[in-house]
This record gives C-alpha cells, structure tokens and sequence, in this order.
C-alpha cells in the first residue's frame, strides 16, 4: 500500500505567543471550549501512552472526565495494562487529536491514583449497564470468548438487579499531574505552530518549538 500521496495543507488558523495563556490549564480550556461549540464527536477523547517495566510503550484511547488546576482526570481497571505500567513508572503522556481543527495538544505529567470517593462519586453517575461492564470485565487479560465476557455481566447485572452496585476494589481514576503541555496548531508547507509550556518549580515558561 503506497501512502506517499496523502497529503494536505493545514490551513484553517494561526497560532501566536500573544494569543496564548499565560496558564496552560486556561490555554487547554480556551481550545476544549472552542471544540465543543463545534458539536463534533468523541471531544474529550485522548491517547494515553505508558511504559511497561521492560520499556516497551502502550498506547490506547481513554476518556477525560475531569481537568482542573490539579491535573486531567480518567478512569481505568487498575488491573489493566495501563494500570500494571503505571505502577512501576507513573509517567504518562495525553494526546488529543483534533485533527479536524488543525489542532493537537499533548501533556506529560505523572499518574496517581485519586481517592475512593471521589472514584464512587464518579463510578455511581454511570449508567448502570457502564457500572456493571466495570465490574465485569476483568480488563486486559485475555478470556475464552465474549460468551464468557457476557456470562458474567448477566450474573452480576441479576445479582444487582434491585440494588446498587458497590464500587469495585479493582477500579477508580487517576489524576495527571502535567509538567508539559505542548499547543499544536497545523500550518501552511508544514511549517506548523507549536508552543511548549514547561513548569519550572515556581511558574510557567513558554516556548515555542519549530515543527
């Protein structure tokens, strides 16, 4: 399959230090509102990646479900793949490809789990088939068949029928703690914009990088 044809400009916008936050976390917040107003699928959508105990890279799509001066907020199995890398190396990096927009943003911090009620609080708004699925899927490991999969969440969807479901003891989020954030804006001849905020102890330096 030859690729070498698939091209195009990048042409919708510019990107400025003057237009830039001084805070990251505002920056990320002015562009997540601007994709949102467009009404497209899948916003909070991003790629984490990790690093496994022998330095092997993983990626895969999560969901944000929170961001804030403390970090970005997701929520996993914590008997995952991802859950097994980060805790050997918390060090993560976030994607969020807005290709759509021209746009991509990448964070790199460090992972750490969040508090049991905050999870809960969470965990209980999920629609109850989403809660049960949690509980049910033994994240990563490899099984039978989905007919397995499947048994499984039918024994715990009747056990549960009449009652909530507790939180599982193998579930909960994570909260990033950033150290980088990087502003991808595409430009013309592939001379894109891009802008790097690195903390420094006490406050934010930006920079910008060359494509």
């Amino acid at each position: 399959m030859d690729l070498k044809a698939l091209r195009r400009e990048y042409l919708r916008d510019g990107l400025e230090r003057g237009n830039l936050a001084d805070d990251p976390y505002e920056q990320f917040e002015r562009w997540m509102t601007q994709f949102l107003e467009l009404d497209l699928p899948d916003p909070a959508a991003m790629t984490i990646a990790t690093v496994a105990r022998d330095g092997q890279p993983s990626q895969r799509i999560v969901l944000l479900k929170h961001f804030d001066q403390s970090g970005f907020v997701f929520y996993s199995n914590y008997e995952s793949r991802k859950a097994q890398d980060l805790d050997v190396n918390p060090k993560i990096s976030l994607h969020f490809p807005w290709h759509v927009i021209e746009r991509q943003v990448k964070i790199c911090g460090v992972a750490e789990k969040i508090a049991a009620d905050e999870s809960w609080n969470y965990y209980s708004s999920r629609p109850k088939g989403s809660q049960i699925a949690a509980a049910a899927s033994p994240q990563s490991r490899v099984i039978d068949s989905r007919a397995e999969l499947m048994r499984e969440y039918e024994r715990i969807e009747k056990q549960y029928k009449d009652e909530k479901l507790p939180l599982p003891d193998n579930w909960g989020g994570y909260r990033v703690v950033p150290h980088e954030f990087e502003f991808w804006q595409g430009g013309a001849h592939r001379l894109h914009d891009r802008f790097r905020y690195s903390w420094l102890g006490s406050g934010w330096t930006v920079d910008r990088l060359a494509p």
